[in-house]
């Protein structure tokens, strides 16, 4: 078995001892010539080593580990500098790596190995033999491991972010030199679960070296596609990072469990596998947790990068987020733009019919149903300034934001922490209030203008789909227009039936069979044009608006509902006033309000009409508040769909009463605000303007 071993070893030697004296003469693979022959050299040493110690039968020795440590560090080295810039000379030499221009992410990449190689060489003074049984054995077997994984990495991160035409080029050579870190990964993985080391695997692991040259030699003859230069992206570094983190704490963990088991007696293996279970779940912890991805993402992006962010990735991330198909476009807004300050979430402001911002969606939640009027002085400020606002500097510092006055409920709220404006054609379309992020953010230039444009981005595409939503309900008035023609023809044709008859009646009115034939006629056309009734509903009044006393409008809408249970109850607080508006219209919208309420509530609740002045203490304006003990309605009911047009919960409904209402009372200059919590009824406030406010005031 040993003199197998030493063939085995000695093969390997001999491949790559030919290929890096190759490389090296210039034989092939200019641009690499450096690390690549290094890393050949290195590898042909390791293996002589190891084959003159099986000649010898010996398994292990220091010599050896340190060569091992050599020899990963070699290829890591060749796999980092495929990752860095190089430059020729200028009279045309060989291009090579210039470590001095070398880029900071990539610096700190090869840095970060540098470190572990040097770590893994200071525990590997020590040796172990077939059994693991010396202290500093298992913590030197966790150490290869680990440098296994970070060859791997290396080779993964090469291969899949270089173009189609770049892996023609390096395919061979990341196969060869990935399946050497993969054997060792799968020999230490094994030796580490059954505490021994198997000597098949070891005598096969020179062959399997050797078997790699061929691979490596075939991808140095298309070096041709291996002199573009390749940038590290932030994943890249992000992922290297947590992995070499996570190996660095498992080897400190793991030395400190075996410290455990050889100091603590009968008591020791109990204690090590106890200590290695907390920190392995800790570490779990650890890695899922936000806080902690936030705050690696943060530290990366200021200590290796000029810029704090990757913009291709940013924008294409954020591109994707609004892009997604479905419903809830605010939502994945407001994500969008808190992933990029690292915020847990926020909540959405548009402006309503009425003229006020809003809160129309919330990611993850929604957490306040304020709004804002359009011309209070934040909204203006908002909108002149076009800036993002920081509230904790403008408590701090409130002389930066000079004619800001922030609104109670955003200083009130905990967790505020950034406004967003979303502006649309320099006007304010809306803004988000995003949370305070999981990890120190330190606001700069930068951040602010991508949150700006990142605003403007996000409003578009809220527009586009407020245009959208606007164009399908022009196309369902004229689909319903279109009904409407088809229902005049039928009403045209029983028009003229009955014209019909009514002629013959004089002529046949005595007889006994035309008098059958008519009544089933007319019961036939009455039937008829109830159907249509339903399907159609009356056209608007073209008569210009009048002043009208709005307890009697009241009083004529409740006149016509006084054979529902419950019976509507009025109150007029006060009499007398009066708006401009048309009394059909004024009636027939006051009146499916209250049709509401009573179809909402149980006969045995209360319907309440109530006509005053509002409660703000406005002498401009009168309020008909209309209150009921019914079902009542939930927020996301309230704001998704009570007001969409086409879009009823009764099974005879069309969808369009309570929206009809709102557009005639925005119409008249009025509001419309509606307040309800399931199971205990809803308010619905209509605030008209008065028509003459000095003869109201004259009244009170």
């Amino acid at each position: 078995m040993i003199n197998i071993a030493a063939s085995s070893y000695a093969l390997a030697a001999t491949g790559f001892l030919a290929l890096g004296l190759s490389v090296l003469s210039g034989w092939h693979g200019r641009v690499q010539r450096g690390t690549l022959s290094a890393a050949c050299l290195a590898t042909a040493a390791w293996a002589a080593a190891l084959g003159l110690d099986a000649v010898q039968e010996i398994l292990w020795n220091t010599g050896t580990a340190a060569l091992e440590v050599l020899r990963d560090g070699a290829w890591s080295l060749f796999l980092v500098a495929l990752l860095g810039d190089w430059r020729s000379d200028a009279d045309g030499q060989p291009a090579r790596l210039i470590l001095g221009r070398f880029p900071a992410p990539r610096a700190g990449l090869l840095g970060a190995g540098c470190v572990y190689l040097l770590l893994l060489t200071g525990v590997g003074v020590g040796h172990w033999d077939n059994d693991l049984l010396p202290v500093l054995g298992l913590p030197l077997l966790i150490g290869y491991v680990g440098l296994s994984v970070y060859g791997m990495l290396l080779v993964e991160q090469v291969y899949r972010n270089k173009t189609i035409e770049e892996r023609w080029a390096i395919k061979f050579a990341c196969l060869g030199i990935g399946g050497m870190f993969a054997y060792d990964f799968y020999m230490y993985s094994n030796a580490l679960l059954f505490r021994k080391l198997s000597a098949d695997l070891w005598t096969a692991r020179g062959f399997v070296n050797a078997l790699t040259v061929p691979l490596i030699a075939l991808s140095i003859t298309r070096r041709k596609s291996w002199t573009t230069s390749f940038a590290v992206s932030r994943r890249v570094v992000f992922h290297s990072a947590a992995l070499f983190g996570s190996a660095i704490y498992l080897l400190a963990m793991g030395s400190v469990g075996y410290y455990l088991r050889y100091v603590g007696g009968s008591w020791g293996t109990v204690m090590q596998t106890g200590f290695l279970f907390g920190a392995i779940s800790l570490l779990g912890v650890i890695l899922f947790s936000g806080t902690a991805r936030s705050w690696l993402k943060v530290t990366i992006s200021k200590h290796f990068y000029r810029y704090n962010y990757d913009y291709r990735e940013e924008w294409m991330r954020f591109t994707r987020t609004l892009s997604e198909r479905g419903p809830n476009l605010g939502e994945r807004a407001i994500q969008a733009l808190a992933v990029l300050v690292e915020s847990p979430g926020g909540t959405l402001w548009q402006r309503d019919a009425g003229g006020r911002f809003t809160v129309m969606a919330g990611w993850p939640t929604v957490d306040t149903h304020v709004s804002e009027l359009a011309n209070a002085p934040f909204c203006r400020f908002l909108e002149s300034t076009q800036w993002v606002v920081d509230v904790d500097e403008y408590v701090e510092r409130p002389d930066k934001y000079e004619g800001l006055a922030l609104p109670d409920w955003l200083l009130d709220s905990p967790r505020r922490w950034l406004v967003v404006p979303l502006m649309l054609q320099e006007k304010l379309f809306g803004f988000v209030v995003l949370q305070r992020a999981r990890s120190p953010v330190k606001l700069n230039w930068e951040i602010i203008d991508l949150l700006e444009i990142a605003g403007s981005q996000a409003a578009s595409y809220l527009a586009q789909e407020d245009a959208a939503n606007a164009l399908m309900v022009a196309r369902q008035f004229e689909s319903f227009n279109r009904m409407s023609t088809f229902v005049v023809h039928d009403l045209k044709n029983l028009v003229a039936q009955l014209s019909l008859m009514n002629a013959n009646a004089e002529k046949h009115k005595d007889n006994p069979e035309f008098q059958r034939d008519m009544l089933e006629t007319l019961n036939h056309s009455v039937q008829k044009m109830k159907l249509l009734l339903q399907k159609l509903s009356r056209s608007e009044n073209a008569d210009k608006p009048q002043p009208l006393a709005v307890d009697d409008v009241v009083r004529q809408a409740l006149a016509l509902k006084s054979a529902f249970e419950p019976h509507p109850q009025l109150l007029v607080e006060q009499a007398g006033l009066s708006v401009l508006a048309d009394r059909e219209r004024l009636e027939r919208v006051l009146g499916h309000l209250i049709q509401n309420a009573i179809e909402a509530t149980p006969r045995d609740g209360n319907v309440m009409v109530r006509v005053a002045l509002p409660a703000d203490g406005r002498a401009d304006a009168v309020e008909v508040e209309i209150t009921d003990t019914g079902e009542g309605m939930t927020e996301e009911f309230i704001r998704e769909r009570l007001f969409k047009p086409f879009d009823s919960t009764k099974s005879a409904g069309m969808g369009i009463g309570v929206f009809e209402s709102r557009e005639y009372i925005t119409e008249l200059g009025g509001t419309l605000d509606v307040s309800s919590q399931p199971r205990l009824g809803t308010t619905f406030k209509v605030v008209l303007p008065l028509h003459c406010v000095a003869a109201a005031a004259t009244i009170a």
